[in-house]
């Protein structure tokens, strides 16, 4: 009975070295540094090395060796289902992407979102190869923020929380932004406001997943710094007006669905059937709310105004007043401020502009 042949050694960087009668040190820069080489020269090492099955340096010897490992890690606490299905976190993405690839840095998700412990959340924040991490839109008890901090890297925060020890921030100014919207539509002649919301908490405090009326004290202290800033804005247009705050019916939406603006939107309307303008802290929550009102007969803007928050290209389109935002240039500053600190190496805050957009979905009361 024949044997079958040993198998071939894998090919190390001292074997190719060796078989094309160079240094190793030639054969590295063959990789790390072409521009050391002839053209001729490299191009002759990569051939052999593709011949002999030489894979190229171990990525993580080398990043062991210039303590770099070319790679920026994005921190995610929401489902990553939202991350890729949310226009606007998914414009930001984009940004963020494009920045990173500008220089030559890859893109690591570091998913520690509800649906793990928060043991193997903090397990992957530890084990993340990267140089620095951007984070995105976390709550200010986030059980990972300070594990991020534990690494002693660069970190850029986006949108909140605010003044993360050491941490550069990019954001926009969401009560001022929210206020200006509000006072167009207080304008209009709304009185009685219903306003949605994202969840207020990581943790939620009814039975069900389903929206519902955040009480008072919740309302009032949110773990979201956006969230909170946004309901402050409604709430400031109103006190200008001479209104009082404390009638706005705030629902929040624990789930981000595609359903959650409508059924937010019914519980709102339940709980305060006067409203005539229901103003939405995301685009996607005021399109699911146009949606569902519409399959019930209730028009926009005849019958009830719809506002969003974001700009959508959607929301856009179909002519949501809104306020836009720069969700792409939002990651774009986030990649450039990590990958391209400031020389000073203090923390820097920037705050992006915003832009009320007076579409077809608000009128006058009916």
């Amino acid at each position: 009975m024949s044997r079958s042949p040993a198998p071939r050694r894998r090919a190390t960087l001292a074997s190719l070295a060796a078989e094309l009668k160079v240094s190793r040190t030639t054969v590295s820069n063959a990789y790390n540094r072409p521009d050391q080489l002839s053209a001729e020269l490299r191009e002759r090492v990569l051939s052999t090395a593709k011949r002999l099955g030489y894979p190229g340096p171990d990525p993580v010897a080398r990043s062991l060796r210039t303590r770099k490992a070319g790679a920026v890690g994005l921190v995610i606490t929401e489902p990553l289902n939202y991350s890729f299905s949310d226009p606007a976190a998914l414009d930001f993405v984009a940004g963020l992407a494009e920045s990173c690839e500008a220089v030559g840095q890859g893109l690591l998700l570091v998913a520690v979102g509800p649906n793990r412990t928060v043991s193997e959340g903090s397990a992957a924040v530890l084990a993340a190869g990267v140089d620095g991490f951007v984070v995105y839109s976390a709550s200010d008890d986030d059980p990972y923020l300070p594990v991020v901090l534990q690494r002693h890297l660069p970190v850029v925060v986006v949108d909140q929380p605010k003044e993360v020890p050491g941490a550069s921030q990019v954001g926009i100014d969401d009560r001022a932004a929210m206020r200006r919207l509000a006072e167009y539509v207080v304008g209009l002649g709304h009185r009685e406001i219903g306003l949605l919301t994202m969840r207020l908490g990581r943790e939620w405090p009814q039975t069900g997943p389903g929206p519902a009326v955040a009480d008072p004290a919740r309302a009032a202290t949110p773990h979201f710094h956006v969230q909170s800033e946004r309901i402050l804005g409604v709430r400031d247009a109103m006190a200008a007006a001479g209104l009082d705050p404390g009638s706005l019916t705030v629902v929040e939406n624990y789930e981000h669905l595609p359903t959650s603006g409508g059924v937010g939107a019914e519980v709102a309307l339940e709980a305060n059937p006067r409203i005539t303008a229901l103003m939405c802290t995301a685009d996607v929550l005021a399109l699911s709310a146009m949606d569902h009102l519409r399959a019930r007969g209730i028009y926009v803007p005849g019958q009830i105004t719809v506002t969003g928050f974001d700009g959508v290209p959607d929301a856009i389109a179909r002519g949501l007043t809104t306020v836009a935002q720069p969700s792409v240039e939002k990651g774009r500053r986030a990649g450039e401020l990590l990958n391209n600190p400031p020389r000073s190496g203090l923390p820097v805050v920037e705050v992006l502009d915003t832009e009320v957009v007076r579409g077809r979905t608000s009128g006058p009361p009916a």
